[in-house]
């Protein structure tokens, strides 16, 4: 990468990646930003909306939340080293790893980030963010989903089709 070509100017160069929402990443660090300010200032300073921490014990809101937390940085980062870390010569769909559980770990992720932060202080306030969050995330990711249908075709219909899009099946395959 040189000097003055950004991370999006390099992954746009790669013929092996099919392409994000033009507003994905804008969109989620400003709603990452407005979830971590409310959920600061409810859970620390005003605690207006924080009534069921009271109903739910200390340690077991602390076990869940690092559960959650430890969950979402291992989709992350997963998911990105197996996206970004490795140049595909010939383009196709991801199924390995995580890519075989849910379709969009990254984003689940992303969810479960927020989700292990409201667990250690449950945020009313913030929960109605992460409700955006997730309502936003689904809508980068149909549109994403669409780009890859139109690339990859039958091979990413069946893909659709075998691993669900946020939510892993929990049953026997």
């Amino acid at each position: 990468m040189t000097k003055n070509q950004t991370h999006a100017d390099k992954h746009q160069a790669r013929t092996d990646l099919t392409g994000e929402h033009k507003l994905g990443d804008a969109g989620q660090i400003a709603l990452a930003c407005l979830f971590l300010l409310i959920w600061t200032a409810d859970s620390f300073f005003l605690k207006y909306t924080t009534m069921l921490n009271h109903y739910v014990p200390f340690g077991i809101r602390m076990l869940f939340g690092v559960v959650f937390l430890v969950l979402s940085g291992y989709l992350a980062k997963t998911g990105l080293s197996i996206v970004f870390g490795e140049k595909r010569e010939k383009p196709h769909v991801i199924r390995k790893g995580v890519f075989g559980i849910v379709r969009h770990p990254i984003y689940l992720g992303e969810i479960l980030f927020y989700v292990g932060l409201l667990m250690m202080s449950i945020s009313l306030a913030s929960a109605v963010v992460l409700l955006a969050a997730i309502l936003f995330l689904q809508f980068i990711s149909r549109y994403e989903e669409q780009l890859l249908l139109e690339r990859f075709g039958e091979e990413y219909s069946d893909y659709m089709h075998d691993v669900p899009m946020l939510m892993p099946h929990f049953r026997k395959r």
